[in-house]
């Protein structure tokens, strides 16, 4: 039975993984998770493709693990801390495998990181229906330049009176 759209596939380079995308990659996440064990590391080392048919994997998802395309694997289900251990494997730390996915050095990956991350602006929605709110700009800030905060509602407990 095929998948029915989320309201999260329209936001661009965004792959949510749901209970949809864990039935689709179930292989790719077994094959990942195998590789937490040692001999497996090195079985997988010796021979990739063979080590892969142990896995019920679809030709596109062996193709993307090969080619370590891990933005494809995400697509095609991987859960990314799963496939994180084969990047574990290769030598790769979480940040050099996130900044490999975003197109960008890892020294400018953590810089955008310390910076605030990346703008919204332009990752809203295909479609334009996530638009930003009129009131907000990119940062999250009021047109008056203050950040919009919610206020939290006063408690009357008797407890919260007492103190």
């Amino acid at each position: 039975m095929p998948r029915s759209p989320q309201d999260y596939d329209d936001i661009p380079g965004t792959f949510v993984f749901d209970a949809e995308k864990s039935r689709q990659g179930f292989g790719i996440n077994m094959f990942c998770m195998s590789l937490m064990k040692e001999e497996n590391r090195k079985a997988f080392k010796a021979n990739e493709a063979e080590y892969l048919k142990r896995f019920k994997l679809t030709p596109e998802q062996t193709d993307a693990i090969l080619k370590r395309d891990y933005n494809r694997m995400l697509e095609l289900g991987g859960n990314i801390y799963f496939t994180a251990k084969l990047g574990a494997t290769d030598g790769h730390s979480f940040q050099h495998l996130a900044a490999m996915m975003t197109g960008s050095t890892q020294q400018d990956y953590a810089a955008m990181m310390l910076a605030g991350g990346r703008s919204v602006e332009g990752n809203r929605s295909r479609s334009g229906k996530n638009a930003a709110s009129k009131s907000l700009g990119a940062a999250g800030k009021s047109a008056s330049g203050k950040r919009k905060t919610k206020s939290k509602p006063k408690s009357t407990t008797r407890s919260a009176k007492r103190k």
